[in-house]
């Protein structure tokens, strides 16, 4: 039986009211969620996430006013910043890749079956990332792929000047996050200890001046493309 201080508070940001219906259903359905408050565009989810201090923010990325990107950024500025978790019917590869540069913490489609929605704001409460399938092949793709030379080129210099302030050992841990490894096997791909890597991690994220491990996983990515 989960106790009411085990609840997981979100805030639901989309314009579709039918769409935030559904999802307050699919949340408020689950024995550790519950839905906090709801904002139909980015200005009012500033107001409402101050209000609440929710845990997860569930929102759309096109919305009139500013968008979910912008709100994102936003919001991952303020303290005890929530989760963000992305919510769309597009997948577009430029914005799934705004969206987690702005430290969206997760990205799933609105066709995502409830199960999988209430799951994902289970794991970015806990602060993992989180991906549709969809979704991360194009993050890969996009990340990867051909696109404007000049712009690639610029998006290269810029992350390996920030990389650049990394010593060694975290540089080699900053590259084992976007090979996808969790702690234990970053420390056995290094031969450190677990708690080496939680520290070379905090270091990263300090350094970089990123919000989660995905942020350090696209830098990497375009220092090397």
């Amino acid at each position: 039986m989960h106790s009411e201080q085990a609840l997981v508070r979100v805030v639901i940001v989309d314009d579709d009211q039918l769409v935030r219906m559904a999802l307050r259903l699919v949340i408020d359905g689950e024995p550790d969620l519950t839905v906090v408050a709801e904002a139909a565009d980015g200005d009012t989810a500033i107001k409402v996430v101050d209000e609440q201090r929710p845990d997860v923010v569930l929102m759309d990325v096109r919305m009139p006013g500013r968008d979910g990107v912008d709100t994102t950024r936003y919001l991952r500025t303020v303290p005890s910043a929530p989760a963000v978790l992305m919510l769309t019917t597009f997948d577009s590869d430029e914005l799934v890749l705004a969206a987690l540069r702005a430290g969206a913490l997760g990205f799933v489609l609105k066709d995502t079956p409830p199960a999988r929605i209430a799951d994902a704001v289970r794991t970015v409460a806990a602060g993992h990332p989180v991906l549709s399938p969809t979704v991360t092949a194009r993050v890969i793709a996009a990340a990867t792929g051909p696109g404007s030379a000049e712009a690639r080129s610029a998006s290269r210099d810029a992350a390996r000047k920030r990389l650049a302030a990394l010593s060694e050992r975290e540089l080699d841990t900053a590259r084992a996050i976007a090979d996808g490894l969790g702690n234990p096997d970053i420390a056995a791909r290094l031969q450190v200890t677990v708690a080496t890597v939680k520290a070379h991690t905090g270091n990263l994220f300090t350094k970089l001046g990123v919000a989660n491990r995905v942020q350090i996983a696209l830098l990497v990515r375009d220092a090397e493309q």
